[in-house]
Parts: C-alpha cells; sequence; structure tokens
C-alpha cells in the first residue's frame, strides 16, 4: 500500500490529467460504458505502475503512455471477442441517437473519421490535438520525429478525405 502522501499526490496528477485520459477513452471506445470501463482500467494501471515513475519525463508523457497502451490493449481484446449486437439491428429511431453533448455534425464526422485510423494514428491525432510538440510525440510513442511528421501529414490527408466522403457522400 502506498504512503498516504503518495496516495493523495497521485489522486491530485490523474485529476489535473483526467481530460486527457477522458479523450483517450473516446477515441478508444464506442459507447459510454465501454468509456467508463476503460477509464477505470487506465487508472487501475496508473496505480499500479506509479511506484515505479521515476519522474524522469513529465508526468503527462508517462501517464499518456500508459493510458494508451491500455487502450490499445483493450481495443485489441474487445476485437477478439463478438460484437453482442449490430448497430443496424437497432431500431431507426435509436440509430440516429447522438452522444449527449456533441451535437455538432462536424464534430461527429470528424470523430467517426478518427475511429477508422490504426490505433498508432488515433495516438498520434490524439497527442497533436493536445498540442503536444513532436519530441513529446517520440518520448511517447517511440517513432522518431521524422517518421511521426511524414506519418502526421497522411494521416491529416485520409481525415480530410474521409469527412469530406461523410459530408457529401463521396466514395
Amino acid at each position: 500500500m502506498q504512503a498516504p502522501h503518495t496516495q493523495e499526490e497521485f489522486i491530485k496528477l490523474v485529476q489535473e490529467h483526467r481530460a486527457m485520459l477522458y479523450k483517450v477513452c473516446r477515441l478508444y471506445c464506442f459507447s459510454e460504458d465501454d468509456r467508463q470501463d476503460l477509464f477505470q482500467e487506465i487508472v487501475i494501471q496508473l496505480w499500479r505502475a506509479y511506484p515505479a515513475f521515476r519522474g524522469e519525463s513529465k508526468f503527462s508523457t508517462w501517464l499518456y503512455r500508459i493510458a494508451l497502451n491500455t487502450a490499445i490493449s483493450n481495443l485489441r481484446k474487445q476485437r477478439r471477442r463478438p460484437s453482442p449486437l449490430n448497430i443496424n439491428e437497432l431500431p431507426a429511431s435509436l440509430q440516429d441517437m447522438s452522444y449527449p453533448g456533441e451535437e455538432e455534425e462536424q464534430l461527429q464526422q470528424l470523430y467517426a473519421a478518427i475511429d477508422r485510423l490504426s490505433e498508432i494514428e488515433k495516438a498520434l491525432v490524439m497527442l497533436y490535438l493536445e498540442d503536444r510538440s513532436y519530441e513529446e510525440m517520440e518520448e511517447i510513442l517511440g517513432i522518431n520525429q521524422n517518421n511521426l511528421r511524414v506519418k502526421m501529414n497522411r494521416i491529416r490527408e485520409k481525415l480530410r478525405k474521409m469527412t469530406k466522403e461523410a459530408t457529401y457522400g463521396i466514395r
């Protein structure tokens, strides 16, 4: 068990960075229940790893690495399990319901496009949207900065194309 001051410090740090964790959950989970489950799993993994945090990197960098690894592992586990219900099996009126708070159609299209990206591409987009430097991205993802820049340019183009398809029905 952690010392009380260490536990309080951990709680404070996680609360300061919870928006970052929410974004990871949003990018890697489709339903609100799955997001909540992933959030809990990430916090558990952070708590388990916290005693080994040596402060050699920023806390946010360390947190991102653990959050992304947990999210990717969770996604891989889910892909191995069959989906219990296909969205097309729901009544049409339920299929059209959107996630609360996301009423802008463009934002929904962007999330839908991001959801179609690979695991690494999603991580890169999330870090980019968080205004992380390529140096920080390199440390978190373990990909050199030149490759990150090339990947980011390709991802931007891919997202432009996917959101254009969604907007205009172009294939």
